[in-house]
């Protein structure tokens, strides 16, 4: 019987190829889609996006737009 470990990852740092160094970074919503949501990692030091995420619903619910 395997047990899910990890649900979900979220990075706290990102190579930058603007400041070229590994950064910390800032993760903010970027658009809320029908089939999830998607992130942008951007650099905590200079503000140059470094990455994006997409989390799809897991509770497969539809989006309600009132």
């Amino acid at each position: 019987m395997k047990r899910q470990q990890y649900k979900d990852f979220d990075a706290t740092q990102l190579f930058c190829p603007k400041c070229r160094q590994a950064v910390p970074v800032r993760k903010r919503l970027l658009l809320v889609l029908t089939n999830g949501e998607k992130y942008d990692y951007t650099c905590a030091f200079c503000g140059t996006s470094v990455g994006d995420k997409m989390v799809s619903n897991r509770d497969n619910q539809p989006l309600i737009i009132r």
